[in-house]
């Protein structure tokens, strides 16, 4: 029996020893390759936090109850107003006030034109005058007659010898300038002098004088001038600003699109957590009727009831989603803050978005190139600087410009008689003539006859003249040039960003739109497969065969896919309405008009009904 024992005790030890004791070399074993101890680390690591402190002892949620049930606030609840995608799409385009300020800085640039065609206008002016004087004599020569009385025009003198002179005068005519640089000036200016002088042959006597000057700029400032190239900056910033309005336009419409297919997934969002909720409901009560008769743990109608109080939550949830959605959809097609539609409860009544026709990407790309404003308006920056450096290199001449000038004097005046001395003197034939001269008779007559003389040229003078210049140092010349150069430069960066933002803007788009296809099918499929699972748990519950967790985690499964479908749908509507921002489509399909957007914001702005 000791022996027997024994043997045992020496078999059971050569076995163990044999399982212990390694037959070969093993990764733990040291060796000369390995440390013959473990290395302990030098910074032990600590908490990265000290102890908290005490916040808020005691603290608990109030005690709430129901929160009013649930409803949408600032809305009439019933009934609701539905609303098609066209309808707010119009609406935002004539109510929005962002595109109203749009608009009306289009309105602007296209006021700036006109402003600066101001330059070109023919500016007509009128100057009438009426001079009296009474200058005391300086010599018998010249002086007055030197008698007490009255004189022609029944002009009182208070003296003998003062010269007395009354003079009415008007200047009229126009002037302006073209585009090419030449100035022009064309008037008539004509006078009527009364002088009492003794030695004056006519009194009173009439002038009418024609002045006609042209100035042509031969070098600088021939074809293109400063004003010229604020016209031509004028057209193109207003062509800019035209392109800014539409790429609002695009991205308001792009915004309500996404708005409401949002809004619109909220509301079936709705309805799907409803009827997640009545589903919900519904095993509560077959939970509690089992757990009455006996045939089911308390505990089963605790987790119904659970269930039913998280559905309840995601229902508020989507409620408020839906009121969020809807102020931010009114925002975008109310013209004011007392618009009828802040009141409205909003439903969608569009069911679909119209699919686009299949592109690939080189497609889309130059569709995009050939209808996005943005090209528009890079193209108008490079329009600018060539205006510039074409001014630029202008203003580089030298000044060489032609002056014309031509007047035309008209005379005439009521000769006067000759002083007794000197008449005296030509018939004593002190002169070696019979009588004393007359003046041409041509001269003798009143202002008809003066504008006639000016009409016949009879007194001409003409001017021509050469003016020249240049500037030693051509500091101007040169800052222009420095600055058309940077603009040439920056247009042609721009253009170059533009084409690589559509570029990446067509790839992100039909990848998108492709992906939503493919997450919408499998969504459909897992949505369908949910339905599926949760019928077959729902029957297996009923014949007692499962369980209440299994029963709602699968109903928790199911409400996730129908909003994955949902989500997905979304999804699609959304990307198709990318893919018509980003081919420029999405303004002729909507019929954009420049000059209409905001115009009811607008037209409240100014008071007008």
């Amino acid at each position: 029996m000791i022996r027997t024992r024994a043997l045992s005790a020496l078999i059971a030890i050569t076995a163990l020893t044999t399982a212990v004791w390694p037959s070969q070399r093993i990764s733990a074993q040291a060796d000369d390759r390995l440390p013959n101890s473990a290395t302990i680390p030098t910074s032990i690591p600590t908490l990265l936090l000290p102890a908290l402190p005490s916040v808020a002892p005691g603290y608990r949620a109030p005690e709430v109850g129901s929160g009013g049930g649930a409803q949408i606030i600032g809305v009439t609840q019933q009934p609701f107003v539905g609303i098609s995608l066209q309808d707010a799409i119009a609406m935002s385009l004539l109510n929005n006030p962002k595109l109203a300020v749009s608009a009306s800085n289009f309105r602007i640039a296209r006021y700036n034109i006109v402003q600066v065609k101001g330059a070109y206008d023919v500016a007509l002016h009128l100057e009438p005058q009426s001079n009296f004087s009474v200058n005391p004599p300086v010599n018998f020569l010249d002086a007055g007659p030197g008698q007490v009385g009255n004189y022609p025009g029944g002009v009182a003198t208070a003296g003998p010898g003062n010269i007395i002179q009354h003079q009415s005068s008007s200047a009229y005519g126009l002037s302006g300038q073209t585009e090419n640089g030449a100035s022009y000036q064309a008037g008539i200016t004509q006078s009527r002098t009364y002088n009492n002088t003794t030695f004056n042959a006519y009194n009173p006597y009439y002038l009418a004088s024609l002045n006609l000057a042209v100035t042509q700029p031969l070098l600088k400032n021939a074809g293109m001038n400063a004003t010229k190239r604020q016209l031509k900056l004028a057209f193109i910033n207003a062509d800019a600003d035209t392109a800014q309005a539409l790429i609002d336009a695009s991205n308001t419409i792009s915004q309500v699109e996404n708005t409401y297919w949002d809004l619109l997934a909220a509301w079936r969002n709705v309805a799907i957590q409803e009827e997640a909720l009545r589903e919900a409901i519904a095993q509560q009560q077959s939970n509690v009727r089992l757990v009455s008769r006996g045939a089911a743990a308390p505990i089963d109608a605790v987790e119904s009831e659970t269930q039913v109080a998280n559905f309840q939550t995601d229902v508020f949830r989507a409620l408020q989603t839906v009121s969020q959605l809807q102020n931010q959809l009114k925002s975008l097609v109310a013209s004011h803050a007392g618009d009828p539609i802040w009141a409205a409860n909003l439903v969608p009544s569009t069911s679909v978005e119209q699919l686009p026709s299949a592109s690939d990407l080189s497609t889309v790309v130059a569709e995009a190139k050939a209808k996005r404003p943005e090209v528009r308006q890079a193209l108008d920056r490079q329009l600018a600087a060539g205006v510039d450096v074409v001014f630029a290199k202008n203003q580089s001449l030298p000044q060489a410009d032609v002056q014309a000038q031509y007047q035309s004097n008209g005379f005439a005046g009521i000769l006067t008689p000759v002083p007794k001395f000197i008449a005296g003197y030509c018939g004593q034939g002190g002169l070696g003539l019979s009588q004393c001269p007359t003046p041409p008779p041509n001269t003798q007559g009143s202002m008809p006859w003066a504008y006639h003389n000016m009409w016949a040229g009879y007194f001409p003078t003409f001017n021509l003249a050469l003016i020249v210049g240049y500037p030693i140092q051509g500091h101007l010349a040169r800052g222009l040039r420095g600055l058309a150069s940077e603009e040439t430069t920056q247009a042609r960066v721009l253009m170059q960003g533009v084409d690589e933002r559509i570029g990446a803007e067509a790839r992100n788009a039909l990848q998108s739109y492709q992906s939503a296809f493919s997450k919408l099918n499998a969504a459909r499929q897992a949505r369908e497969s949910a339905e599926a699972v949760y019928a077959s748990e729902l029957r297996k519950f009923r014949n007692g065969e499962s369980t209440t967790f299994l029963v709602l985690q699968r109903q928790l499964e199911l409400a996730q896919a129908r909003g994955g479908e949902l989500r997905g749908q979304t999804q699609l509507n959304e990307a198709v309405v990318e893919l018509q921002r980003v081919e420029g489509t999405i303004l002729s399909s909507n019929g954009v008009n420049v000059q209409t957007l905001g115009s009811q914001a607008s037209a409240l702005g100014t008071g007008t009904p």
